[in-house]
């Protein structure tokens, strides 16, 4: 497990002003990483790390020799156009790379002149998928999502008996898994609305965000393998904002009996930041089941997680209509909610669950929590749940109503980490626009 070490210090300062601020989701305590470019350069991707408003590029400072051992072989990595072989690596590498990174960048820094030459404005940046993405797996761990879809289907058994005992997920489609910034077209399916027979062929009407957080694998484990709650500590390498776009007029009809499909693999949009395990280490919280629940079976079990098994991390929804952009209207916020209260299960029991059978996953899995929704009207993380299955319509504050997406609109995810002893940090922005669908 990763404890708290120098990196967290919050009297750490940067020579980099703008992550001093104490609003910036990017201070020297934080340092996530990201592939980038300059924006509408020929160059080729490579590993950056945020530091206020700005990129490190990490090929640059790879080849300035500045240091040395683990962190030395680590930086070496980070001249790909992915996190993939870093992540491989393992938490000890992972660690003393921030380590260097963290005294480099320092306010006292004595590379300080040379450093300045590997900065890069992140507004003058684009950005590729962190990772090459293997597979894709998604679960369902917030026990108030899970409840609230099932009373709008299952009114007389909201929650099937399966669900305290076992984390339930699907495998997703790594190869529609955008970074944020993207624009997707409104799928097209399958629908088979009420009272008819016969199923059409059409443009999603009943377009969903879900608001998630994804779970980058760092080490592989072999076929035949398990990693245990307490490994899986060390081998979560970060974690990022994920919108799992969803077709529910699609879904609706395609999900029984195997669950989703077309509903869901269109599109699935992160954000370009992983916030790595380490950073979050101070803001850890203990995992608590309610004694009238079942209690996780030995192998989801151990006295670490239970301890600071949870994360304490502030979740944020905004919709932005495309006359509200024009207009220059601000997004309008429609979720505010936290991971520890929204999640039946840790992230560490995700990984668990997902290889007590032998299954192997490698560098670069990506996980999804499934919606984040939370016990309360304000932390709903899906419009199905916030118009009760279209029931009911939002007012926007600009006078549009809402039910389900329309085209045009734009999702941004936001989410940090905050606490009265350490420097909060954040996870920047995931924002997906909606286009026309092609028919």
């Amino acid at each position: 497990m990763i404890f708290v070490n120098d990196t967290h210090n919050p009297a750490l300062k940067s020579f980099v002003d703008s992550a001093n601020s104490g609003s910036t989701d990017f201070p020297i305590q934080n340092l996530p990483f990201a592939v980038f470019r300059r924006a509408g350069s020929k160059e080729d991707f490579r590993c950056g790390v945020a530091i206020g408003d700005q990129v490190l590029d990490l090929t640059a400072l790879g080849k300035m020799h500045l240091l040395s051992g683990d962190a030395a072989q680590a930086v070496q990595t980070c001249s790909d156009s992915s996190l993939n072989r870093l992540m491989s690596l393992g938490a000890p590498a992972w660690s003393a790379l921030r380590a260097s990174l963290s005294r480099l960048l320092s306010i006292d820094s004595p590379h300080e002149g040379v450093l300045r030459g590997c900065l890069v404005p992140q507004a003058d940046v684009e950005y590729d998928l962190p990772a090459r993405i293997g597979d894709y797996t998604d679960f369902y761990a917030s026990v108030h999502h899970a409840t609230n879809v099932g009373k709008l289907f299952r009114p007389d058994q909201p929650l099937l008996p399966n669900y305290k005992w076992v984390p339930i997920g699907y495998h997703g489609r790594s190869s529609s898994i955008g970074v944020a910034g993207q624009s997707l077209k409104r799928p097209v399916g399958q629908v088979c609305g009420a009272g008819q027979t016969v199923p059409v062929t059409q443009a999603s009407r009943r377009l969903d965000f879900e608001l998630e957080m994804g779970l980058f694998i760092g080490s592989s484990n072999a076929l035949g393998t398990s990693v245990s709650v307490d490994q899986a500590f060390d081998n979560i390498f970060g974690m990022c904002l994920l919108n799992d776009w969803s077709a529910r007029d699609i879904q609706g009809w395609e999900y029984q009996p195997l669950g989703p499909f077309l509903s869901k693999n269109f599109g699935t949009t992160i954000s370009p930041w992983v916030v790595t395990s380490e950073a979050l280490a101070p803001f850890r919280a203990p995992f608590v089941r309610d004694a009238a629940d079942p209690q996780p079976l030995p192998y989801l079990t151990s006295d670490r997680n239970s301890q600071r098994g949870s994360v304490n991390i502030a979740l944020e929804l905004s919709l932005e209509t495309q006359a509200m952009r024009d207009a220059g209207v601000a997004p309008q916020v429609l979720c505010n909610g936290n991971f520890k209260d929204a999640a039946y299960w840790t992230p560490q029991q995700l990984v668990a669950h997902h290889t007590v059978n032998g299954c192997n996953l490698q560098s670069g899995d990506l996980l999804g929590t499934g919606t984040l929704s939370g016990p309360t009207p304000d932390s709903l993380g899906s419009l199905l749940e916030m118009t009760e299955g279209g029931k009911k319509s939002i007012a926007m504050s600009n006078g549009q109503m809402r039910t389900f997406l329309e085209d045009g609109d734009a999702i941004v995810i936001r989410a940090f980490c905050q606490s009265d002893s350490a420097v909060r940090i954040g996870f920047g922005e995931c924002r997906g626009t909606i286009l026309p669908a092609t028919t």
